[in-house]
């Protein structure tokens, strides 16, 4: 649980209980509910690595994708 909030707290954006985290040129995304599910994307949302199914990489990529521009310096 410890971990959990201290990613909450370091992310760039939360969204629906994922936790976006900027690293470098990638994002690397935290189900906030289940720790043990998260992806690797780089900047343009391709998958990198990841420990979610199809949909919930859908889910992600497309909350990514609609708030992408929150994420830019």
């Amino acid at each position: 649980m410890n971990n959990v909030l201290e990613v909450a707290d370091n992310a760039d954006m939360i969204i629906n209980g994922y936790a976006y985290t900027k690293e470098d040129e990638n994002i690397r995304v935290l189900n906030l509910n289940n720790e043990e599910k998260s992806v690797y994307l780089d900047k343009n949302g391709k998958v990198l690595q990841t420990s979610m199914d199809d949909i919930e990489i859908g889910i992600v990529k497309k909350y990514y994708e609609k708030n992408m521009i929150l994420m830019e310096e």
